[in-house]
C-alpha cells in the first residue's frame, strides 16, 4: 500500500478548483452502517480497522466548544487535503502516520461509501496519543497576548517588557495543553508536562515540535503567508514518536497574509475566527443552543478555507 497517495495533486491547479464552494456540496453527519466505529469527535468521525483507522472529516464547524448547526461547504475535503499536502511535504524527516487518502487503498469494507469517502478522508496508522496538544507560538496574540497583559509571561515564559500585539517573538515558544476530547483544552507548564509523561519524552516533544514549525514558517513566507501559532499532537508507534491527527491547517493553526500584517493590531487570519466573532455578537448566553450560522459568514468562512489551501498548496 502506497505511503502517500491521493486522487488529487495537491500541488496541480485542479486542486484549487475541486475546492470550489458549492452549496450541495456540505456533509456534517454521516452514516457508515456495519462500519467500526472508534470515536466520533465534535468535526470528525475516526473508524477502527485493527492496525489503522480512518480519519473522515466532515464540514461541521465549531465554536466556543459548541458545534454549530450549519457546517462549512468542503470544509472536511480542505482540511484533508492541505493536511496530506504537508505530511507529504515533511515526507521522511518527519515520522508520521499518514498511509493514504486514495479511496481505493482504503479497507474494502469501506467501498459501498467512497462517494462520501473520496476526498475527506485519510487512512492512518493507529498509534498510542500522548494526551497533549504541543502548541508553538511564533507571534503573541489571542491567549498568549492575553496572558502577557496579565502576567508579563505567556504559559509561564518570562518575555520583555513592551511587546504588542501579533509582534513576533525572538524564538518561538513551546506551550502545551492537557488533550480533552469532552472540554476545552488547558494550558499548562512545561515541567506539569514532564510530570506526566518524562522529561526525555517532553524534550524529545518540545524539540520536535519547534522545528516542525520552523521549517514550515518559512515555507509559508515564501508563498506570503505567517504562522502565527499552530498544535501538533503526537502518538506512540513502537515506542517512536509519530506526528498525528491534522498538522497545520486552519483549524490547527493561524495564518496570517504578510502583506497586510502589521504590529500592534489583530491580523485577519484565514480561518474559522469569522465563526467566533460572529457568535460573539449575537446575545447567545452559552446556556441554549449555539445561534446557527447565516449565508454571508458560511460563504466568508469558506472562502478563507479555500483561499489558503490555494495559497499554501499550489505550485508557485
Amino acid at each position: 500500500m502506497p505511503r502517500y497517495s491521493t486522487s488529487i495533486d495537491s500541488a496541480d491547479p485542479r486542486f484549487y478548483n475541486t475546492m470550489m464552494i458549492t452549496s450541495n456540496n456540505t456533509h456534517t453527519t454521516f452514516n457508515f452502517e456495519g462500519l467500526p466505529v472508534f470515536r466520533k469527535g465534535k468535526v470528525r468521525d475516526v473508524l477502527d480497522f485493527g492496525e489503522h483507522l480512518l480519519i473522515v472529516s466532515s464540514d461541521r464547524v465549531s465554536a466556543f466548544d459548541e458545534v454549530i448547526e450549519r457546517g462549512i461547504p468542503n470544509k472536511g475535503a480542505i482540511l484533508t487535503q492541505i493536511s496530506s499536502f504537508w505530511f507529504d511535504w515533511l515526507g521522511n524527516d518527519v515520522p508520521h502516520h499518514m498511509v493514504s487518502t486514495n479511496v481505493d487503498d482504503f479497507p474494502s469494507e469501506t467501498r459501498p461509501f467512497h462517494s462520501i469517502l473520496e476526498g475527506r478522508s485519510m487512512l492512518v496508522k493507529k498509534t498510542e496519543l500522548i494526551p497533549f496538544e504541543c502548541v508553538v507560538r511564533g507571534y503573541i496574540i489571542g491567549s498568549g497576548w492575553k496572558d502577557y497583559q496579565a502576567t508579563g509571561s505567556v504559559c509561564g515564559h518570562a518575555l520583555p517588557e513592551g511587546l504588542q500585539l501579533a509582534q513576533k517573538l525572538d524564538t518561538p515558544l513551546f506551550t502545551p495543553a492537557s488533550k480533552s476530547f469532552d472540554g476545552h483544552d488547558e494550558n499548562i507548564s512545561i515541567a506539569e508536562m514532564a510530570n506526566h509523561i518524562g522529561q526525555e519524552q517532553t524534550n524529545a516533544l518540545q524539540t520536535l515540535s519547534i522545528s516542525i514549525y520552523e521549517k514550515a514558517a518559512a515555507y509559508a513566507a515564501k508563498k506570503g503567508i505567517i504562522i502565527a501559532d499552530t498544535k501538533f499532537e503526537f502518538g506512540l508507534l513502537d515506542g517512536e514518536i509519530i506526528l498525528i491527527d491534522e498538522v497545520l491547517t486552519p483549524d490547527s493553526s493561524r495564518f496570517w497574509d504578510s502583506a497586510t500584517y502589521t504590529v500592534g493590531t489583530s491580523p485577519a487570519s484565514f480561518d474559522k475566527q469569522i465563526v467566533r466573532d460572529y457568535i460573539a455578537s449575537t446575545d447567545w448566553d452559552q446556556a441554549s443552543p449555539i445561534p446557527t450560522l447565516p449565508d454571508h459568514i458560511v460563504e466568508e468562512t469558506a472562502k478563507k478555507y479555500t483561499d489558503i489551501a490555494a495559497l499554501l498548496t499550489q505550485s508557485a
